[in-house]
């Protein structure tokens, strides 16, 4: 696949570069803490992503004002300005409906986007977002000084020759990354944009404040968030779910903010996303359910397996040996680790994921 970069501009006339890569339907995913739309093509840390959300889909994502290769030379960095930056986006392109993808600061975009827009955002994806920005998170003393200290990091030493001070930033997003990928980011944050414009990015991501919008989301919903997420506490995570109507939230088992494709909680995340969409099956690792849920017991895998494949309870417990009441529990405690409601919703999550098909049980 290649990606066809344009640009446009947003209300206030910054321009703003965007990209598209694949075919079929649109998928669009908001802009996220320093990117660069061809650094993030050619790297190992961002290009997994875009080949797996462009395998069904029409990817859109565009460059943040500020870095990559929108204009850096910006004054107005608000929720409302990257809302605006959404809106040009889309509109260059002629969007109608469409599925539209958040992940950390960029869900609060996306759901403000998606409140303003309802008409518009068929599918709402969440992934290590917060409604909360740092601030308004009743920050201790301690942690008030934490959060200007990163700031001042940013400012003060990302400019230089030694990477020491880029490597905090590496270490909070994918503290599980390879030594390449982790290499990457420490790159990535040296030319997506100056110092000063990163500092000052940060702050105004720590001043976000979403939760009445998050309310107000009338948009089908699904939060993901890893349990050990070094960049976003897991709380923020389940808060935003919970502030969402009906948002259905997955857990998922990473202390990577950014999720690497070596990881287990990348399959998951990708069945988990490919199945609220309804698209063809997930480009995922082969079907090694050990992997793909971790979170199950080897008797709880295979009884997933049997469910994918049809089979009620009853012929369950007959292929198993086990006795109804048994399986029972076994299935109560699958749908509670799977954060599923039905036997519905977890045949297409285990199937999404390679369970129930012939050999893959």
């Amino acid at each position: 696949m290649d990606q066809q970069i344009r640009f446009c501009r947003s209300a206030d006339g910054t321009r703003i570069a965007y990209a598209t890569v694949g075919s079929g339907p649109p998928l669009v995913k908001a802009a996220n803490y320093l990117t660069h739309l061809e650094h993030d093509w050619n790297g190992p840390v961002w290009r997994p992503w875009l080949d797996s959300l462009a395998q069904h889909h029409t990817l859109v994502r565009y460059d943040e004002r500020g870095c990559g290769l929108s204009d850096w030379d910006v004054s107005n960095l608000s929720l409302e300005t990257w809302v605006q930056d959404l809106e040009a986006v889309v509109d260059a392109l002629g969007l109608e409906r469409f599925p539209l993808l958040g992940i950390s600061q960029g869900a609060s975009v996306s759901v403000a986007y998606a409140v303003k827009h309802p008409e518009r955002v068929s599918h709402l994806i969440l992934y290590g977002g917060y409604a909360r920005g740092r601030y308004n998170r009743g920050l201790s003393e301690e942690e008030m000084l934490k959060a200007e200290t990163m700031i001042n990091a940013i400012r003060v030493g990302w400019g230089q020759e030694n990477p020491a001070f880029r490597q905090l930033f590496t270490t909070m997003k994918m503290p599980g990354g390879t030594e390449a990928q982790k290499e990457w980011l420490n790159e990535l944050a040296r030319i997506s944009a100056t110092p000063a414009n990163a500092a000052v990015m940060e702050r105004a991501f720590y001043q976000i404040d979403a939760v009445d919008l998050a309310r107000q989301v009338t948009t089908p919903t699904l939060v993901l968030h890893g349990r050990s997420d070094s960049g976003v506490p897991f709380e923020e995570g389940r808060l935003l779910a919970a502030l969402i109507p009906e948002a259905r939230f997955v857990p998922l088992d990473s202390p990577n903010h950014i999720l690497t494709e070596q990881e287990p909680a990348w399959a998951r995340f990708l069945a988990e996303v490919h199945a609220f969409l309804g698209v063809g099956e997930a480009h995922v690792p082969g079907p090694d359910s050990a992997h793909l849920f971790p979170e199950l017991t080897p008797r709880e895998r295979e009884i997933l397996g049997l469910i994918a494949q049809g089979a009620s309870n009853q012929v369950i417990a007959e292929a198993l040996v086990l006795t109804p009441k048994t399986v029972r529990n076994h299935v109560s405690h699958i749908y509670s680790k799977l954060a599923v409601t039905s036997r519905a919703q977890a045949i297409v999550l285990a199937r999404e994921a390679g369970l129930g098909r012939t050999g893959g049980s």
